[in-house]
């Protein structure tokens, strides 16, 4: 049995459309930040991003006290992943950049601004569902072809050999135990990188050996001499015909291979996640789901769990809360749900201060890793809470 995770490089048209969001919000909470940034004044963004044949639109609604330069902060993105030529595909510094934001809604904001809500509290920014997976087959407590297909593109993007442009993206493979259910080894590796000729010298056939070495040396621990290694199947990626010089970019079209890597049980809810301040809880309950199923993982409640929290529109407490342990919980699912309910602040207030989602450093990195990193929705900080709550 295999399974197959894929995930794609920073320099993917579309999470750099995702990075470009990101990065606009940060600048407006940094800016916020000079203001005395609160929970009561904090600014309520939905940011989109189009990218095609050199043009980048961004568009959306923002409620601030303050204005960023969006024409710097699209350049400045694009250029900092790589995109400083045409001949990657993108040059940032020509690149046309336009502005079509526009004020939030008047009526969405009554719902979501503690200071206008009925009830004075931050309520949900949308109605949804969001999704939060965690299993014991990794330290991270993700599906182990989500870690090694993420280590991978980690790997390209840091590898320092400019051959490898910055567009690109990859898929890896994992042989599953029928019986035990539990990862043996990297059966596959497919990458797929865009290849700056400009710094080609010699045999071409010698780019796969490094890419294989690059790749190899990233998953070591779990491949072996019988993994199959595929480079650029079609035989052929210029990285002039990269980014969007051949394709578009579009905020949120990756949300599959950023959440959990279309692992099986691994659901996916909700919209688009960088691209939204906090009391959207697209952005907020996501990380917030990951954090309940990442500790009930932890304190050995379950080997694998999926949660999910739907949310109405201008109410704070999620309007439901569902648990789902594959058969392998310990207690009941739905006594687990209950206790969800009593010992996680849920409510938007409560993930925005728990998880620091109004510091604009924490927006730029989330497009990149999500859950690979020291963010507080990783911690497993409610561990003995939840064990000494079933007792």
């Amino acid at each position: 049995m295999q399974i197959s995770s894929e995930s794609v490089k920073v320099g993917h048209p579309d999470l750099v459309a995702d990075i470009i969001a990101a990065n606009v919000i940060a600048a407006i909470l940094d800016e916020e930040k000079k203001l005395k940034l609160t929970l009561a004044n904090m600014p309520h963004c939905g940011i989109e991003v189009f990218l095609g044949k050199g043009i980048c639109m961004v568009g959306g609604e923002v409620r601030s006290r303050v204005c960023v330069d969006i024409d710097k902060i699209a350049r400045d993105s694009v250029i900092e992943l790589g995109y400083n030529h045409a001949a990657v595909g993108l040059n940032g510094y020509l690149m046309g950049v336009l502005n079509a934001i526009i004020p939030q809604s008047p009526d969405i904001n009554q719902g979501t601004s503690c200071l206008l809500n009925k009830k004075r509290e931050i309520g949900a920014g949308d109605q949804g569902i969001m999704y939060g997976y965690a299993c014991d087959e990794t330290p991270e407590m993700l599906p182990l072809p989500y870690v090694m297909v993420n280590k991978l593109m980690r790997a390209f993007e840091y590898c320092q050999d400019p051959i490898f442009a910055p567009d690109g993206k990859g898929q890896v493979s994992v042989d599953y135990d029928v019986k035990t259910g539990k990862p043996r080894r990297v059966a596959k590796v497919l990458m797929s990188n865009s290849i700056d000729y400009r710094f080609v010298k010699g045999n071409r056939l010698k780019i796969r050996d490094r890419a294989k070495k690059i790749a190899f040396e990233a998953l070591k621990d779990c491949v072996d001499k019988k993994t199959e290694f595929l480079f650029n199947p079609t035989g052929e990626w210029n990285a002039i015909n990269s980014c969007s010089a051949a394709d578009s970019g579009v905020t949120g079209r990756k949300l599959v291979v950023q959440f959990y890597g279309g692992y099986p049980g691994a659901q996916l809810g909700g919209g688009a996640v960088v691209n939204k301040t906090p009391e959207k809880v697209d952005c907020s309950a996501a990380f917030g789901a990951r954090h309940v199923a990442k500790n009930i993982v932890a304190a050995g409640l379950a080997t694998r769990c999926s949660v999910q929290l739907a949310y109405a529109i201008g109410i704070a407490d999620p309007f439901s809360i569902y648990v789902n342990t594959f058969g392998t919980g310990k207690i009941p699912d739905d006594r687990l749900e209950k206790i969800i309910g009593d010992l996680f602040d849920l409510t938007p207030e409560g993930m925005i201060e728990n998880f620091k989602l109004l510091d604009g450093g924490i927006y730029r990195r989330i497009p990149r890793t999500f859950f690979m990193d020291d963010y507080c929705w990783e911690k497993t900080d409610m561990v003995k809470t939840l064990q000494k709550a079933v007792k």
